[in-house]
Formats: C-alpha cells, structure tokens, sequence
C-alpha cells in the first residue's frame, strides 16, 4: 500500500529545508527524503579527532537577504573574519581592510601597496553604486566577464591580479574571473554590507537549524530515492510514496537525471586541506590570499583564530583551499602545500598534522555572463529548487527553496 503526501521534497540540503520551512509555516504538511545520514547536502561539518572539519571551506555572508529573512542569525553564535585580507606578495604579507569598516586602518589601506589610491577610491565608488541595488535586480543587468568588467571598470591590471583574482576568484572558484560581472557586483555588496563568518559549531550548524524548525517525522534520513513515476516516489528500498506536489531539492546532476533533462553544466573545482597545529601562524584575524596562480595554496584562514570551539582546546585549525585540480593526489599535495607554506611561516610547518582534504570537483555550476534562472516548474506537480537554477550561493539556494514553496502555497489557495 502507498502511502501519500500532499508534498514530498526529495533532498534535505539548504533548499530543500527552506522549502520544507515556508510550507511549515502556513501548515501544510510535507515528507523530506535524504539519501545521507544527515542534513545539510554540500552544508555538513564532519567532527574528525575533535576538529571539526567542513566539507571544503564555506563561509556564510550575514547580508544574505535570505538568511536575514528566514534564520535566528544570532542562535548561530556566528564569528566574523576581520574585513579584507592579507595578501602574499614580495615575500611578505600586505594587509588590506575596508576603511569603511574600520576607519582607524584608513590610511594604511590608502597607501598599502596593493594598487594605487586610484584603485582605493574606486572601491568605494563601487560601495556606493551596489549599495542601492534590490537583489533581483543585480541579474537583470546585460553582463559581461568579471574579468572585462573590473577593466572597463578602470582597476588596474595590479589591482585585479593582486586583489580581485585571489579574493573573488576564491569565491568564484575559478581564477579567470569569468564568472558574471552581475554576480560579482551582488557578492560584492554583500561583502561590504555585512560580515564573513562561520558559525561557532561548524557551517552544518545552518541546516540544522533550519531542520530543528520541523517536525521530527517530517524528515527522512538514509532515504535514496531510486526514481519518480509520474506523482510516485519510489525509494531504493521499494516503498512507494505518493504525492500531490514533488520537489526535487538534489544536486544539478541528479535533478538532470530524474528530470530527464540533458543540461551541458560546466563546474568549478576545490580541494581543502586541513592542519592541526599547536597554535596559529598568523598575526590577523584575516583570510590570506594568494595572488600566485600557479601556488597549491590560493587560501588559507584559521577558523580557530575566530571560532575556538573548531579544535580542541589549546589547538589550531589551519584550512589550506586549493583551486582547479582535477585530480588530488593527496600525500603530494600536502607535501606541496608544506614546502609553500614553510617558505611562509618557517619550520613551524613541519610540526603540523594533516587531518583530512576534501576534493569537490563539481563544487559549483559555473555562473557565466548571459546565463538566466531555470524555471521552478517542470511540469505540474513536479518542481525543483537549488542554487543550479539560479546562481551560486547560498543564498540563492534558501531564495529557489522559498519561491518553490510560494508557489505551492498559491496552488493551495486556488
């Protein structure tokens, strides 16, 4: 016998549980599928020898328009990166902070060596101009390559390859800066809004607290669907579910799949190595970036310098991210990344401990100029959400889940 809901939302990552979220709200009752042990799809924190260790380096931006919508921001206990970075060049490290943030560091960023002055006040043109702009309207814009925009834009070409590339390409994951110049100007607004952070417990902390705002029986944990038969749901177990409304909430390859769609997606690529070491290598609570494009290490931060709780006590977390591999051989990368990272801070590296890496070779959908939302419905009763349908983040991933929820809701009414 099959059993039967009016909505079934296959996925328990962060559109999915949004979705769930809003339906919950207005009462209407719904069953969530997961294939995995726990919430939370490319959102999980793993807890390994008392680290804990996300699965490839995430950070929440506070602006998110979405999160400030729909989650207890506070109840995340988020811990803030300071603004700006520090950049490897020369040997060295540059700081760079936004002196609209913190103006006693005004002048140190006015004359810092990355870029000109120039290059300084035209941040904060571009401050100004971002900051009156709704969301959606950042992607009805005609766009162009991040790259040619910062250049039409008059940054110079030291600007953008000492600062841009290594920041936004670190967001991005890719180092070309081919992403949409559209997306680049919302990501960037939302830097300058708010802060970066992680919560205090690990980024899983974010669908957990979107799953806890359930009921406990609504979600279904080790639950892989094997494939959908018009408004059935069967599971790899054989069981059959009925629904009025389906939500397919999964990855873009396995929406592909069960949707029968045939969509050429392009993606890009991270590997994240993690070290435990006896204390922190750096002086700044700051992200540290590399402009070097040829370097194993594009990123490195301590999650510890913000959020102890990461590591045991007494210990430091160091994250190492590593952009465009295709293939990871992991004992030669992490022997690479220590040879760099000695030249950095010394032998000290040599009494590091490498605790895991995480490649994720289909990280994101590449979100290139000219691209448009993929539509919520696929055909009636049958919808998916997702950041693949819009654009990368998650913030665009909570805004599918709530427009797929909205829409069901209208149905409902009529």
């Amino acid at each position: 016998m099959e059993t039967s809901y009016p909505v079934v939302i296959i996925g328990a990552g962060i559109s999915g549980l949004t979705c769930a979220r809003y339906l919950h709200q207005r009462g209407v009752e719904f069953l969530i599928l997961e294939a995995s042990d726990a919430v939370g799809g490319r959102v999980r924190t793993d807890i390994h020898e008392g680290y804990r260790l996300d699965r490839g380096f995430q950070i929440l931006l506070s602006a998110y328009p979405e999160v400030r919508r729909l989650m207890n921001y506070p109840a995340l206990n988020p811990c803030a990166f300071r603004s700006g970075a520090m950049i490897r060049r020369n040997n060295g490290f540059t700081q760079m902070t936004d002196p609209l943030k913190e103006p006693l560091t005004v002048f140190q960023t006015l004359f810092s060596s990355v870029g000109s002055l120039t290059d300084k006040l035209r941040l904060v043109r571009l401050m100004k101009e971002v900051s009156t702009v709704q969301t959606a309207d950042f992607f009805r814009d005609t766009d162009q390559t991040t790259h040619d925009y910062l250049h039409e834009y008059g940054w110079s070409d030291e600007m953008i390859a000492t600062f841009f590339r290594p920041f936004f390409g670190g967001v991005f994951l890719e180092n070309d800066l081919e992403t949409s110049s559209n997306f680049f100007r919302f990501i960037f607004r939302q830097f300058y809004e708010g802060e970066a952070v992680i919560p205090a417990k690990g980024m899983q902390a974010i669908p957990e607290q979107l799953a806890a705002g359930l009921p406990a029986a609504s979600i279904r944990l080790n639950s892989p669907v094997a494939g959908l038969h018009g408004q059935v749901v069967e599971l790899s177990s054989g069981e059959r579910i009925q629904a009025e409304q389906i939500v397919v909430a999964t990855d873009a390859d396995t929406a592909d799949a069960w949707l029968g769609r045939s969509e050429t997606r392009t993606y890009n690529s991270t590997t994240c190595t993690y070290f435990a070491a006896d204390e922190s290598p750096l002086p700044q609570k700051m992200l540290i970036l590399n402009p070097n494009p040829l370097s194993v290490v594009h990123h490195l931060c301590v999650p510890t310098d913000i959020a102890p709780d990461y590591a045991p006590a007494g210990k430091s977390l160091i994250s190492v991210s590593t952009q465009g591999l295709d293939l990871v051989r992991e004992e030669k990368l992490t022997n690479d990344i220590r040879l760099e990272l000695t030249s950095w801070f010394g032998e000290q590296v040599a009494t590091w401990k490498h605790l895991r890496t995480y490649h994720i070779p289909k990280a994101l959908v590449r979100y290139e100029p000219g691209q448009s939302d993929e539509s919520p419905q696929v055909r009636p009763g049958l919808y998916r959400c997702g950041d693949y349908t819009a654009y990368p983040s998650l913030n665009a991933a909570m805004q599918t889940g709530r427009e797929v929820a909205e829409l069901l809701l209208t149905l409902k009414q009529n």
